[in-house]
């Protein structure tokens, strides 16, 4: 018999005895793996996913409450669009789980190939602005508006001293309710009952700024700003000093302001380039050529800082690229849809028994002018409506009588005033009067963005040249528009009138956007694409030449050139700055401003 040895005998020992010993470690190895797995993955969604939560919070804008003097705070939460955060490296290898599934793996390609242009982005100041579009759950992401609280000298106090602000009219009475002036009555039945006002033309500086006092996406955090607003009464400004005070003095304001905007932490994001202001003038009051006292108007629009900013006028230059057309502002202020479908209703239904009309007085100092005969043409025809305006009392300074008579006209004949514009043709539009026009400049290349491109769809051309050299009927051309164009036409001017027309400014519409909300929409607009050009190292146009900008906005989408144009001979301007609007444009502004005097003699 074979005698065991030892060692043998131990090892018997161990695997009779180790089965229990086996079944413990198996348990324990199981556990840690288990608690392992547990806490990767509470690292993982908690931890890092309640880390990019709060850095998305922390980029919520701060709406500001329009109706209190005091901000009023709303926080909207923004989850992230991928919790994963991408190391200082820029991979997001370093933080994946080594138990990736393939929908995983796909997730982190598309991180890798983003995450450059990530890093792209995020070095630009205005990034935040950009990113809160992206959160779908706020109605306000990209359309917040940041506006400067200005020192009131450069706006409620103008308002206080409104006696100065013309030289002939007493301002006070159109400065009242927010801008629109007294209530108008309406014993003859023209107007509506309510929302009809005594507007002064020039008022829009006053009522677009308490417009945007009403503007559901105001904010208190500039770095969310889609543009920023400079509540500068520029207008007012202007029209107090026009006459009898020198360039310092017209200047003065100007360069105050600029001088104060340019130390503020808003001005440094872009220089300027997304701030943008409001005034109720042509822009020939703001672009003095010279610093000769016999030399009119101030130069703010020629000024640096200021040519980065976008001003909006009742009237902008065709060679310039730093002003924007917006409507001049008529008699109906609704404060509410209803108003405005009513008003629409009743412009659709009315009986018009003239073929066209002209409200207006004739420059006899202006030989370039056709006004002389187009009233010829309206006296001598049993189609036309003429009612003449002159010195001392006037149908023509009656609202009444002017909306009456564009009421009654199936054509409304809008030649140049002193300058290109005239607040006539906005008034006419109201009235569901198709507007007939003799220069591009006089609404075509103006309101672009309150305007189709296509003109053809809501009036008439007839080029100034076939009144004042051939001598073409005006009552034959508009008789060979068949009804049924007619009528065409008369609802596309009556479906822009929302757009045209500046709401109340101490209310808003609900479904409806008003020639406010549209100009808004096309800064921001404009803003937004010059952020992202910059991002992407483009230009906005390309080879942009600044004295075709007239050019530009009637470009078609996606073009980036400009060229020959069939209205290239209606702003061929001339070497001395002149423009072709009767004689300079700073005489121009200045017969503008002899002939409101005519109003009020």
């Amino acid at each position: 018999m074979r005698r065991r040895s030892p060692t043998s005998a131990s090892s018997e020992l161990m695997e009779k005895g180790g089965g229990k010993n086996q079944h413990n470690r198996l348990c324990l190895l199981a556990s840690l793996s288990a608690f392992f797995w547990i806490f990767l993955l509470y690292f993982h969604f908690v931890m890092l996913a309640g880390s990019a939560v709060n850095e998305s919070v922390k980029l919520d804008p701060t709406p500001i409450n329009p109706e209190s003097k005091t901000p009023g705070f709303v926080t909207y939460d923004r989850l992230p669009d991928n919790p994963v955060k991408s190391s200082p490296s820029g991979s997001t290898s370093e933080i994946i789980p080594s138990n990736v599934t393939p929908s995983s793996i796909v997730e982190t390609t598309r991180l890798e190939t983003t995450s450059t242009s990530s890093q792209k982005i995020e070095k630009f100041p205005f990034t935040r602005a950009l990113r809160t579009v992206e959160n779908k759950s706020d109605p306000c992401g990209g359309r917040y508006i940041y506006v400067h609280d200005l020192p009131s000298r450069f706006n409620e106090d103008m308002l206080k001293e409104c006696r100065s602000l013309s030289l002939w009219t007493n301002m006070c009475k159109f400065t009242t309710d927010a801008g629109m002036g007294p209530p108008l009555e309406n014993v003859e039945g023209v107007f509506s009952n309510t929302g009809w006002y005594a507007t002064n033309q020039f008022a829009v500086d006053v009522i677009f700024s308490n417009r945007m006092k009403q503007y559901e996406c105001l904010t208190n955090d500039s770095s969310v700003a889609a543009a920023i607003f400079v509540p500068f009464y520029a207008g007012f400004d202007i029209a107090r000093y026009l006459w009898g005070h020198n360039v310092s003095r017209r200047d003065a304001a100007s360069l105050d302001l600029v001088e104060w905007l340019m130390k503020r932490p808003e001005w440094g994001i872009m220089q300027g380039r997304d701030h943008f202001l409001v005034a109720g003038r042509i822009t020939w009051d703001f672009r003095r050529l010279t610093d000769e006292e016999s030399d009119w108007g101030n130069k703010l629009l020629f000024l640096p800082a200021a040519k980065n900013m976008s001003m909006l006028v009742v009237e902008s230059s065709p060679w310039n690229a730093n002003d924007f057309g917006i409507p001049y502002p008529t008699y109906f202020h609704p404060a509410k849809d209803a108003d405005v479908f009513i008003w629409q209703d009743r412009m659709r239904k009315l009986e018009r028994k003239w073929l066209f009309s002209f409200a207006g007085a004739p420059r006899p100092d202006n030989p370039k002018s056709i006004r002389g005969q187009i009233i010829d043409q309206c006296k001598k025809s049993k189609m036309g409506k003429l009612l003449e305006c002159d010195f001392g009392e006037s149908k023509c300074h009656s609202p009444s009588s002017i909306m009456q008579m564009f009421q009654s006209s199936l054509f409304c004949l809008q030649p140049q005033g002193d300058s290109y514009t005239r607040r006539s043709a906005f008034d006419s539009m109201l009235a569901g009067c198709i507007p007939v026009f003799f220069h591009p400049g006089s609404a075509y290349t103006q309101y672009t963005w309150h305007l189709p491109k296509n003109y053809t769809t809501y009036s008439v051309f007839i080029p100034e040249d076939d009144i004042r050299k051939r001598n073409v009927s005006i009552e034959e051309r508009l008789s060979q528009i068949s009804p049924e164009q007619v009528k065409i036409l008369r609802e596309n001017v009556i479906n822009l009138i929302p757009s045209l027309i500046y709401a109340d400014p101490r209310s808003k519409l609900e479904t409806l956007k008003d020639a406010f909300d549209v100009a808004v929409q096309a800064v921001i607009d404009k803003v937004t694409r010059l952020r992202k050009n910059i991002i992407e190292g483009r230009t906005e146009y390309d080879n942009f030449v600044e004295e075709n900008s007239w050019k530009y906005a009637l470009l078609e989408e996606g073009q980036r050139e400009v060229g020959g144009h069939e209205w290239d001979p209606f702003f061929s301007k001339p070497k001395d700055g002149n423009a072709d609007s009767g004689g300079s444009s700073a005489e121009a502004a200045k017969n503008s401003w002899k002939n409101e005097r005519r109003g009020q003699s």
